[in-house]
């Protein structure tokens, strides 16, 4: 499990980025680049991680689910993910 400072982190940046999602739209359509240099960095979607929704791991993930690989493996053979089961032939 991700520590919870990492998940903590990546919480508040995604509410930056929400938040100055307009801004910055108007600011690149306009050319203001020095107005995009005045924006907090974390306010930039790049600057954004995929991760687990359960565990927090960074890798590893499945956007479709929004949970990781090893999470997946363990849900999916319980019969907790509707739709999936394990194939053999």
């Amino acid at each position: 499990m991700a520590r919870k400072s990492l998940i903590a982190r990546q919480a508040k940046r995604k509410k930056l980025v929400e938040k100055y999602a307009q801004l910055r739209k108007e600011l690149k359509e306009k050319g203001d680049y020095e107005g995009l240099q005045a924006i907090p960095k974390n306010a930039s979607p790049v600057r954004l991680r995929n991760r687990c929704m359960i565990t927090g791991r960074p890798r590893g993930y499945y956007r479709k689910f929004g949970i990781s690989r090893l999470l997946f493996r363990e849900m999916a053979l319980r019969g907790e993910i509707p739709g999936i089961k394990k194939s053999s032939w």
